[in-house]
């Protein structure tokens, strides 16, 4: 199994780049922020449990969220692989994730960072509020929020994979197909890497 996470602040690109990917590659794609606006429309319990986290711009407890991801894997095991987009967003949850794909036999290959400064990201979270009618992004407060949380609490992750040598970067301002051709090569560099260990 191809297993990815694309990984970087929220208005990096995860989102359209991860459509690309998931052509290319056949993947399934596990978003949380989907899972969460799924439950949220459909009225669940988890839906409820983490609108109170999301309104404030806050982090949605790793348990709730590993709960939704595992349940999404478990109904989707034919898939090629996986592509994270959005998590983990903490290193319990990159622990609880390896353990939980260890289980299947299928780790995770790479996490590729899109890095962008931060003034782009404001410019493409207030742009994305009115394009896709998203008002928890039309807060200037919440946007705020959100890359200090990013900042606080989620760059970590890419720490913790860069120690187990599962790290690559790419630039995520520019050409959309630019970005895409970049992840690619870092996405078959490691599939290279992974078939001589």
């Amino acid at each position: 199994m191809i297993n990815i996470i694309l990984f970087g602040p929220p208005g990096a690109g995860k989102g359209t780049q991860s459509a690309k990917i998931i052509e290319k590659y056949s993947l399934l794609h596990i978003a949380t922020g989907d899972l969460f606006r799924k439950h949220l429309k459909e009225g669940t319990p988890l839906g409820t449990l983490a609108k109170d986290y999301m309104d404030k711009g806050n982090l949605v407890p790793d348990q709730v969220v590993i709960d939704m991801v595992d349940d999404k894997i478990s109904s989707s095991e034919k898939a090629a692989g996986i592509i994270f987009d959005g998590f983990p967003r903490t290193i319990p949850q990159a622990e609880a994730l390896d353990k939980l794909l260890a289980s299947k036999g299928a780790p995770i290959k790479v996490l590729i960072e899109l890095v962008v400064p931060e003034d782009e990201l404001r410019k493409r979270l207030a742009d994305r509020a009115v394009k896709e009618n998203r008002p928890d992004d039309a807060k200037p407060e919440v946007i705020e929020n959100r890359i200090a949380v990013y900042k606080a609490e989620t760059v970590s992750v890419a720490e913790y994979y860069k120690k187990h040598g599962k790290y690559a970067s790419v630039v995520g301002v520019g050409e959309i197909d630019n970005i895409f051709s970049n992840i690619c090569r870092e996405i078959d560099k490691s599939l290279l890497l992974g078939s001589k260990n």
